[in-house]
């Protein structure tokens, strides 16, 4: 895409959302966005959700056009899902630590490596290592999908360690862990944490999963975006400390208006480093110039798309209302 500086781009933004919401009609487009992205783009998305709610929605859009504002892997999971849609992301370079951490290579030597696992593999990941696993799960699901695998089947989890180890606990289910890590949970301080704690005393912790464990254990609700979004509408407290991605705040404010919600920062006290630096790459500037131009679109060789699309289905029949429910909350 050609710079910002040399192409024509609204420069009021009351000007660039009404262009924004014209070009969508134009397009017979549907915006997905994730809680990630900033506030702008989420109060004009279609429907905004984590990476389970995104991926069943992308599979019942009937849209031509599905604009996607998140991350390029999410695109990957709409297109797998809906092939027949054109699926539009206004930054390609919309990267993820966690998928870049998990190679195809080498993800397909550590199955090798362990014939008889049955390889779990988180959606962070590009289409290429979903293509090689047999289920792919979400935060919000993983715990489902693995109470549902016999007590006697060894597991592969890949490529949250964090994650992984918190579903370890949760499921008593020891699974050979891939190393990786988010660059924006990794970051949070637990000396920044206790410090807002002192400071707030009745503040209530909520921590997402792929946290270390030293931010878990001070958590008073760990879980998906979507299930902390659930506890701040449901939990009768005032104020709340995040130990996840701060777009999400946005929804929290919306939903649960008059109360306050407290960014935890990273271990440089007032930095960005708890935003995720990814997702912050898609624009409304960008997301105006892909509306308008049709690009970049995110296209899938149709044998990979077919063979990534394999173990999302299952993680979808999985979590459908007639599976079988999880031990536990």
């Amino acid at each position: 895409m050609a710079g910002l500086a040399t192409v024509s781009v609204p420069t009021d933004p009351v000007t660039l959302v009404g262009e924004i919401r014209r070009l969508k009609l134009e397009r017979g487009a549907v915006l997905l966005a994730h809680y990630y992205q900033e506030a702008e783009i989420q109060d004009l998305a279609d429907f905004v959700g984590d990476s389970l709610e995104l991926a069943r929605a992308a599979q019942r859009v009937e849209a031509q056009v599905i604009a996607f504002c998140g991350v390029r892997f999410m695109a990957e999971v709409a297109k797998i899902l809906n092939p027949a849609a054109t699926v539009l992301l206004p930054d390609l370079e919309a990267g993820c630590s966690l998928e870049e951490s998990c190679q195809p290579d080498d993800f397909a030597r550590w199955r090798a490596a362990h014939p008889d696992h049955v390889a779990l593999t988180y959606i962070n990941c590009s289409a290429a290592v979903k293509a090689l696993s047999d289920v792919i799960v979400t935060s919000s699901s993983a715990e489902t999908i693995i109470n549902q695998l016999p007590r006697e089947q060894r597991i592969l989890f890949a490529p949250d360690r964090h994650l992984g180890a918190y579903l370890e606990r949760r499921t008593g289910r020891h699974m050979e862990l891939w190393p990786g890590t988010c660059v924006v949970h990794e970051q949070f301080s637990e000396k920044a944490l206790v410090e807002l704690k002192i400071d707030h005393p009745d503040a209530v912790v909520l921590a997402h999963p792929e946290c270390p464990d030293a931010i878990l254990a001070r958590a008073d609700h760990v879980g998906s975006t979507s299930s902390i979004l659930r506890e701040v509408q449901r939990n009768p407290a005032r104020t709340f400390l995040i130990a996840t991605e701060p777009g999400i705040i946005h929804q929290m404010e919306k939903l649960a208006p008059g109360k306050t919600f407290i960014g935890v920062p990273g271990g440089s006290g007032e930095c960005a480093c708890n935003t995720c630096p990814y997702m912050k790459r898609n624009t409304l500037e960008k997301l105006y110039l892909c509306l308008r131009d049709g690009r970049p679109e995110l296209e899938l060789d149709e044998r990979l798309r077919l063979a990534a699309e394999r173990p999302l289905r299952r993680m979808l029949e999985m979590t459908s209302p007639a599976s079988p429910s999880p031990s536990g909350d």
